[in-house]
C-alpha cells in the first residue's frame, strides 16, 4: 500500500517572499544529496534543480540520491532500479556535473545475490555510481515517518542486508544510511562489522523532534549525541549536515507566514551541526541541501546562507572540508572541480 507523501507541500510564492543576500559567493560547494522527480503535481528534474542551484551560490557539483525516480516497469524486480540510473542520466545530459554522482538502489536483501545488481548498475552508471542506499529508516510509533513506504523493522540487522552490503562494499562503493538516532546502534553494528565500507549518515543521523520525541529535550539530544559519538570512533563512517526540513526533525517553519532567514535557521541548527563537526571533524563531515524535500520549509539561497554562517568559525580549510572536499574525497569526485578559477582551494 502507497501512504500519502509525508513531505511537505512546496509553495513557490510563500518561498519567494523571502529575501537576503548571498553571503561568501566565491565558497565553492559540492551538494552532497538531492533527488530528482516527476511525480503527480511535484515535478523537480534538472531545470527545477539547476533553477535553484542557479540563485547566487558557487554550486559546482551535486550528488543524486536514490528516491525510486524512473524504475523500469518489467523485468525481474530486482534489475528494475537500474531504470532510476537511465533515467537521471538521461535527465542530466545537458549538466553533467549535477548530479556528478549517483547512490543508486539495489535491494541488499539478497545478500551475495545482488553481486550481478550492483554490477549491472556500475556498468548502467558509466563513472557515476557513487554508493548504495536501502530504505531503512523505521520506528514503531507511526508518528515517525519520513518516508511513503516506511522501511520494516530489522533491515540493519539482518544477515542477509550485511551480505549485500559487503559486497557493495567490495565494489568499492559506499553506503548512505538514513536512519533514526533510535537505530545509531544497529549502524554502529553495522559499519563495525565491514570495515572496508564507507558508511555515510544522512541527515545528520536522524536525530528526532516527532512523536514521543520533542525537538531539544536534553535526553532526547543527550541520547543522539551518545550514539552518534560511538560511530565517530569508527574511521569508515562519514556524516552529512542537513535534513532539517524534515518533518521528523519536528522544525515547523512552514506554519510562519514568512520563510525563515538564514540566521534564524543557524541559531535553530547550531547544537546538531557543532556537535556533528566536533564528533566527526571537518575532513568527515559534508553539507547537504536534501532538496527538493526540505524546499517545503526554506529557499535554497537561506539553507547555504545558513550553513556558511554556522562555519564562521571554521578556517579556511576546514570550511572546503565541509563544503565539497569531504564528500568529493567520500564519492570519488574529482577535486580540480573546485578549484578557484585563481588557483587551487587550499589543501
Amino acid at each position: 500500500m502507497t501512504l500519502r507523501s509525508p513531505h511537505l507541500d512546496i509553495r513557490e510564492a510563500w518561498l519567494a517572499q523571502g529575501c537576503e543576500e548571498v553571503l561568501s559567493p566565491e565558497q565553492p560547494i559540492f551538494d552532497a544529496h538531492h533527488h530528482l522527480w516527476d511525480r503527480p503535481g511535484n515535478r523537480y528534474r534538472a531545470a527545477e534543480l539547476m533553477k535553484d542551484m542557479s540563485d547566487g551560490h558557487d554550486v559546482r557539483a551535486s550528488l543524486y540520491v536514490q528516491c525510486r525516480t524512473g524504475y523500469r516497469g518489467n523485468g525481474p524486480d530486482e534489475m528494475r532500479p537500474l531504470g532510476e540510473i537511465e533515467t537521471i542520466l538521461d535527465w542530466g545530459h545537458d549538466t553533467p556535473n549535477h548530479p556528478i554522482g549517483i547512490v543508486g538502489f539495489a535491494d541488499l536483501q539478497l545478500g551475495d545475490a545482488v553481486g550481478p545488481v550492483l554490477d549491472a548498475l556500475i556498468e548502467a552508471g558509466v563513472g557515476r555510481l557513487k554508493g548504495i542506499r536501502n530504505t531503512t529508516a523505521y520506528h514503531a510509533d507511526p508518528a515517525v515517518r519520513s518516508n511513503p513506504n516506511p522501511a520494516p523493522d530489522g533491515l540493519l540487522r539482518c544477515a542477509a542486508f550485511r551480505d549485500g552490503a559487503r559486497a557493495v562494499a567490495s565494489r568499492n562503493l559506499s553506503m548512505d544510511i538514513w536512519a533514526y538516532h533510535t537505530q545509531l546502534h544497529e549502524v554502529h553494528a553495522l559499519a563495525h562489522a565491514l570495515p572496508d565500507l564507507t558508511v555515510i549518515l544522512d541527515h545528520c543521523g536522524g536525530p528526532l523532534g516527532v512523536g514521543p520525541y520533542l525537538r531539544g529535550d536534553p535526553e532526547h539530544f543527550q541520547q543522539w549525541r551518545s550514539a552518534l559519538a560511538r560511530l565517530a570512533e569508527l574511521p569508515n563512517t562519514r556524516i552529512k549536515i542537513g535534513g532539517f526540513g524534515l518533518s521528523v526533525m519536528g522544525y515547523d517553519y512552514a506554519d510562519d507566514p514568512l520563510p525563515p532567514h538564514s540566521s534564524r535557521m543557524a541559531t535553530d541548527w547550531a547544537p546538531w551541526v557543532e556537535t556533528c563537526l566536533d564528533l566527526f571533524g571537518t575532513r568527515r563531515v559534508m553539507f547537504e541541501s536534501n532538496f527538493p524535500v526540505d524546499k517545503g520549509q526554506f529557499g535554497y539561497r537561506a539553507l547555504w546562507n545558513a550553513f556558511k554562517r554556522l562555519s564562521e568559525p571554521l578556517t579556511d580549510d576546514e570550511r572546503h572540508d565541509v563544503f565539497w572536499r569531504s564528500a568529493a574525497r567520500a564519492y570519488g569526485v574529482e577535486e580540480q572541480l573546485f578549484w578557484n578559477d585563481t588557483g587551487r582551494t587550499q589543501s
